[in-house]
């Protein structure tokens, strides 16, 4: 395995908000040392008080590998892929909802969704080809990340990123963020689903 260290400086951070003009605030997420803790979870329904059922980011397991042949030494993996909202460049969300609703704000690309507005009726979620819309039952409206865009505002980290015990999950700039992967030798990884061409901004990486 290639050296790697994982950790960004803080004046990248510092450049990423010093930015100005339009830009692409998004996560970099290395899955090759996610340890599937679920802590970014956590924090995130900590920090935006969500109802049970309601995860703005989840992890997922995907197994690779065959144990089933008892004459060969097993040989299989677990890699976990933490799913917040991509903040899509073409959102699928935005086009589909019937009420407008949905935004994607021009200075930082961030897409949100104005509760005032929304009527609750779920055509973002099934238009999502990554399952980011989430229906709040009690309050009859949907939600989903908002990469923490109050605390970003205030010159603050996403609470996902400030709560990984891994240190795997970092803020930035999207070309910001792309020039450092280069720089650490990680590799990009495209999570896509067929036939969705919503221009995913959050950016996986692994030095595999």
């Amino acid at each position: 395995m290639a050296e790697y260290n994982p950790i960004i400086p803080r004046e990248a951070i510092d450049r990423s908000f010093a930015l100005k003009g339009p830009k692409q605030y998004t996560l970099w997420i290395d899955i090759e040392h996610c340890i599937g803790c679920n802590a970014c979870t956590v924090a995130c329904k900590a920090e935006n008080n969500t109802p049970v059922g309601v995860d703005y980011t989840r992890v997922i397991e995907i197994e690779e590998g065959d144990f089933r042949d008892a004459s060969k030494t097993p040989n299989v993996s677990v890699t976990f892929v933490p799913m917040p909202c991509m903040h899509c460049g073409r959102p699928a969300c935005q086009a589909a909802c019937p009420v407008g609703a949905i935004t994607k704000r021009k200075e930082d690309g961030i897409v949100l969704i104005n509760k005032d507005k929304c009527i609750g009726c779920r055509y973002c979620a099934w238009a999502c080809p990554y399952g980011a819309p989430q229906f709040n039952a009690e309050a009859r409206v949907m939600e989903k990340c908002t990469l923490c865009v109050h605390r970003v505002e205030k010159g603050l980290l996403p609470a996902c990123v400030t709560t990984c015990p891994a240190k795997v999950r970092f803020f930035g700039e999207l070309n910001e963020l792309t020039t450092l992967m280069h720089g650490k030798r990680a590799r990009s990884i495209s999570i896509s689903v067929a036939g969705a061409d919503t221009k995913p901004s959050v950016q996986y990486t692994t030095t595999r």
